[in-house]
């Protein structure tokens, strides 16, 4: 079913048009991009635009969506999300279905250690993450939701994204009832086919902040609320060895594995292990003169959210989902 809509968005609306001219015009050059991350060179110039026609919404993204209710336990959310892999769930109530909330995987990291959220763990629940973890969703959702509707375009949905620096947005139909769900991942299998012309180096990000091998599960979580990263470049000897997502912390405490750890029912004990104990696949990387196409290809087919890059043996950036969308933008 996905795929059919990515096709039909491809041909009959999008219309980009390869063309080898341009793309040998347009080839990484190294002054193009600076060490600050920030890109310097101009946003992808397709050669039709993504559809400005509204109503687009209705046919990009995902009616199968899952609502929680606001009354759900913290715990029954991270299940839910680790068993359906997913990195956010819109709150809506059970009855309307209107939206009231969304929850997401860096709030799962805030709340176990990460950030403001674990106030509710230390404070109210005096560390007992046993306790805290049955407490109703509502109390780390994040209650200013940014979400679109069905009448809305692409590019709409793309511009909200980019503003409010976020990775999905619920979709509601005209009384607020969630009906279904656009992410970064949607629209990066939307353009995947249509950006091969240019390369990863003059869009991926430079500034790369990585840990060591033996940086704790805690500790990671801390640097990834602080800096608002949804991942993290392991690192051991200088040697990449993996990278640790928002997701794969959240699925620590969601499979189970966290509660081994605890002896007095103190959170910290389950999030004093070391960091690369959550790596379970081995790198996908690129270089930088890798197309943009090939690069969001192989991302949706290793399902990862981000590639390292390696050129030399060096770790010189990484490219994300979110690159992509400002790239486009």
């Amino acid at each position: 079913m996905i795929k059919k809509r990515t096709n039909l968005v491809t041909e009959d609306r999008l219309k980009f048009q390869k063309n080898p001219e341009y793309r040998n015009n347009h080839k990484k050059d190294p002054g193009l991009f600076s060490s600050a991350s920030t890109m310097d060179v101009s946003p992808v110039e397709f050669k039709a635009k993504i559809s400005e026609k509204k109503g687009d919404m209705d046919i990009v993204a995902k009616k199968d969506v899952i609502t929680l209710p606001p009354t759900t336990t913290i715990m029954g959310a991270i299940k839910t999300m680790t068993n359906k892999g997913f990195r956010r769930v819109p709150i809506a109530d059970a009855g309307t279905k209107r939206l009231e909330g969304i929850i997401t995987s860096m709030d799962i990291v805030n709340f176990l250690g990460g950030g403001s959220k674990n106030l509710l763990v230390e404070k109210y629940y005096k560390g007992n993450l046993l306790a805290a973890i049955n407490a109703e969703v509502r109390e780390i959702m994040q209650q200013d939701v940014a979400y679109i509707t069905l009448k809305a375009s692409i590019s709409d949905a793309v511009e909200m994204m980019i503003q409010r620096n976020i990775g999905g947005l619920p979709v509601v139909d005209e009384d607020s009832r969630v009906c279904a769900i656009f992410t970064e991942r949607d629209f990066l299998d939307l353009i995947a086919d249509t950006i091969d012309y240019d390369s990863i180096g003059n869009y991926m990000s430079t500034k790369v902040k990585t840990v060591p091998f033996d940086t704790t599960i805690e500790e990671a979580a801390k640097i990834m609320v602080n800096r608002g990263f949804r991942r993290l470049p392991i690192v051991k000897d200088g040697i990449l060895i993996g990278i640790v997502t928002a997701s794969n912390i959240m699925n620590f405490l969601g499979s189970g594995k966290a509660f081994e750890k605890i002896i007095t029912g103190n959170f910290h004990e389950a999030f004093s292990e070391p960091i690369t104990s959550l790596i379970n696949k081995d790198v996908v990387w690129a270089s930088s003169d890798m197309d943009l196409g090939d690069a969001a290809r192989l991302m949706i087919e290793k399902k990862v959210g981000s590639l390292p890059v390696i050129d030399n043996d060096v770790l010189c950036g990484i490219i994300t989902e979110r690159d992509f969308l400002r790239a486009v933008y």
